[in-house]
């Protein structure tokens, strides 16, 4: 499987810092069928009280129905999901090209699954998106696109 790189949009929620503010939003979002493939939460760091969720994707009536009633609403970060085979190093590349280019990074989430790469990616601005989408297609597949 080639690496693909998208533009997606993460819905996030900050919430209170306690037990089962996760488990309430999942469950809202599991009951209109929602198939998550992107989930995050955390706390702030410095800040005990407040933590943030951020999932992917939202789509259909009602899920995004769902989603608004949990009080998600769609992030204004500008994201890319890149998805594909790992090789050894692929983090490494892609983030010394995005620097290289003067691209600031936002927040890198990244993980492995048998041999599958999947990594999310928050920008600064839309422009920055672009730019590092660009040079992400250009270093794994030695076309510019």
């Amino acid at each position: 499987m080639p690496i693909t790189v998208k533009k997606i949009a993460l819905w996030r929620k900050d919430v209170e810092d306690k037990p089962g503010a996760l488990a309430g939003i999942l469950k809202t979002l599991a009951a209109a069928g929602a198939d998550l493939q992107v989930l995050m939460g955390y706390r702030y760091p410095g800040d005990p009280g407040k933590a943030a969720i951020e999932l992917h994707p939202v789509v259909g009536k009602k899920s995004l129905a769902a989603a608004r009633s949990a009080g998600l609403h769609a992030s204004s970060i500008p994201t890319l999901l890149i998805e594909g085979d790992n090789k050894p190093g692929l983090g490494a590349v892609v983030t010394r090209a995005i620097a290289d280019a003067g691209v600031n990074v936002a927040f890198f989430v990244a993980q492995v699954i048998s041999r599958k790469y999947s990594a999310i990616i928050g920008f600064e601005t839309e422009e920055d998106a672009r730019r590092a989408a660009s040079l992400i297609r250009t270093i794994t597949t030695g076309k510019k696109k």
